[in-house]
């Protein structure tokens, strides 16, 4: 039958599956009613008779779903490559059983989060996805620019690697651009502000975790995981898979920092003792929240501690070699060929490094607490 607009109208769903009614005007040509009645302008092609969806009926009308089917039955007699009609959601399984063997957790973990928190497209065909279908679920991010940027960064990454498995002849992103320009941070807190973190944090498990932030410019995810096994006496040890490079880092502690590990081994939440399972803290909002709070010290964040921590050492005069060794640092000073052959450890020049913190660390919280003392002790003078 010739598929005009009102005999579209007409055609009557199935009691169960779905019909498929040609098109006597152009070969392989049709429309595809389902059992609820949704009506699809579909094009059955090729030897094996593949089928694929040009469109909604309603949202195309005939005469472009019919041009459109024209212009693909002539890529495809040219020989131009056809894409796979893939589902979205099955793309994007395949996608993410592949990369976990090489992501990080962390990192495999938030691009399942991205792709199937943002990017929600079901059954549509990967290479059905517009630019504009990928814009729009952007923009809904613009209140979060960093959010924002993530997700354009993982979604762009999954499409290429659809591209590249000819899921689509042309990746939607090509000429997209994030909304968000990354800007790294400068934050390094005074002397000031360190000791009022310092005394707000308290004792606690938060406030473990942040002192020994100060104290070995460590990152939050890894301070956070330590367990009993990765303790030595004076020493921490982070497997490969703990850390963002993926190579073990071992590094000594000042006594303060083993004060702090010694009495924080055995928490449930921090560092657990042997046959006790394994719960990272996670109460990082709300105990960040209420330090902010407790300290007046704000527009901060944890990962500032560690370039506090890197920063102060330069300025006791630690060289940047011993520095970027206890901040687990491959590139800098140990990028390319001197990473692979520079096998000097660096040890005695670290413990030296740290315990020279461990002792301007106290110096500092001391000073301004004394200073915090002359200054009340005058107001009490001028008040009397």
């Amino acid at each position: 039958m010739r598929l005009t607009d009102l005999s579209i109208k007409t055609l009557e769903a199935p009691e169960k599956g779905a019909i498929v009614y040609p098109d006597s005007v152009l070969t392989g040509f049709g429309v595809r009613i389902s059992e609820g009645g949704t009506k699809s302008f579909v094009l059955t092609h090729g030897k094996l008779r593949k089928r694929e969806t040009i469109g909604r009926v309603g949202v195309l009308t005939l005469q472009d779903a019919r041009a459109e089917a024209k212009r693909r039955l002539a890529e495809y007699t040219l020989g131009k490559t056809v894409p796979r009609p893939v589902a979205w959601n099955t793309a994007v399984t395949t996608y993410l059983e592949e990369v976990r063997k090489r992501l990080k957790p962390r990192t495999y973990a938030d691009y399942k989060r991205f792709l199937g928190k943002y990017f929600r497209f079901g059954e549509l065909a990967v290479s059905e996805v517009t630019p504009d279908d990928l814009q729009t679920r952007l923009s809904r991010l613009a209140a979060t620019p960093v959010e924002q940027h993530h997700a354009f960064v993982v979604v762009r990454t999954f499409l290429r690697w659809a591209h590249r498995k000819h899921y689509l002849n042309a990746n939607p992103m090509e000429r997209m651009q994030s909304g968000h320009r990354y800007r790294p941070r400068e934050r390094v807190l005074t002397n000031d502000e360190l000791c009022r973190v310092w005394n707000a944090a308290g004792d606690g498990n938060y406030g473990s975790i942040v002192k020994l932030l100060i104290l070995t410019g460590q990152r939050v995810g890894e301070i956070s995981k330590l367990t009993s096994g990765m303790i030595g006496e004076d020493t921490v040890t982070l497997p490969a898979e703990s850390t963002k490079n993926g190579r073990m880092h071992t590094f000594p502690v000042g006594q303060t920092a083993q004060t702090i590990l010694r009495r924080s081994r055995g928490r449930v939440f921090l560092f657990p003792a042997r046959g006790m399972p394994t719960a990272p803290f996670n109460g990082f909002s709300k105990g960040k929240a209420n330090l902010d709070k407790a300290s007046g010290v704000g527009e901060w964040t944890l990962h500032d501690l560690r370039r506090t921590f890197a920063t102060g050492l330069a300025s006791l005069g630690v060289s940047l070699p011993v520095v970027e060794k206890l901040l687990n640092h491959v590139s800098g000073s140990f990028a390319g060929i001197v990473g692979v052959y520079q096998r000097h450890t660096y040890e005695k020049e670290m413990r030296a490094a740290m315990d020279l913190w461990d002792q301007e660390v106290g110096r500092v919280v001391r000073q301004t607490e004394q200073a915090d003392l002359v200054d009340h002790a005058a107001k009490l003078v001028v008040a009397t």
